[in-house]
């Protein structure tokens, strides 16, 4: 069973930092995409950012237009690790934020994978 556990939430001020981790167990890290996902109160979850990898080329990543420049996805094989690296926060980036695994399905990656979230608060 693949479980995902994400870490490193809590209060900061605005401006500040916070890295969050996702450390992924019970199954193999050979899968292809890795997410990060946020939902503020009353507000649909929305994708913040994503890494996809291949045997063929370069790690790629996705950043939703709101956390360009400010967030950093990365990973680590050797520990079976996402990192979502967040800097200049701001009170609008306050939400529960999520990680997940994706496969490809059918031709197109799916998320079937899903911690249970950290709750980032950022205060002004």
């Amino acid at each position: 069973q693949v479980q995902l556990v994400e870490s490193g939430g809590g209060l900061v001020q605005a401006g500040g930092s916070l890295r969050l981790s996702c450390a992924v167990s019970g199954g193999t890290f050979s899968w292809s995409r890795m997410g990060w996902f946020r939902q503020a109160p009353g507000k649909e979850r929305e994708i913040v950012a994503r890494i996809t990898w291949s045997i063929s080329w370069a790690p790629t990543t996705y950043y939703a237009d709101s956390v360009k420049g400010r967030f950093t996805i990365s990973r680590d094989n050797a520990k079976n690790t996402v990192y979502l690296q967040m800097n200049s926060l701001k009170p609008e980036d306050t939400a529960v934020y999520y990680c997940a695994r994706a496969i490809i399905k059918g031709g197109a990656y799916e998320y079937d994978y899903w911690g249970k979230g950290t709750q980032v608060t950022v205060s002004s």
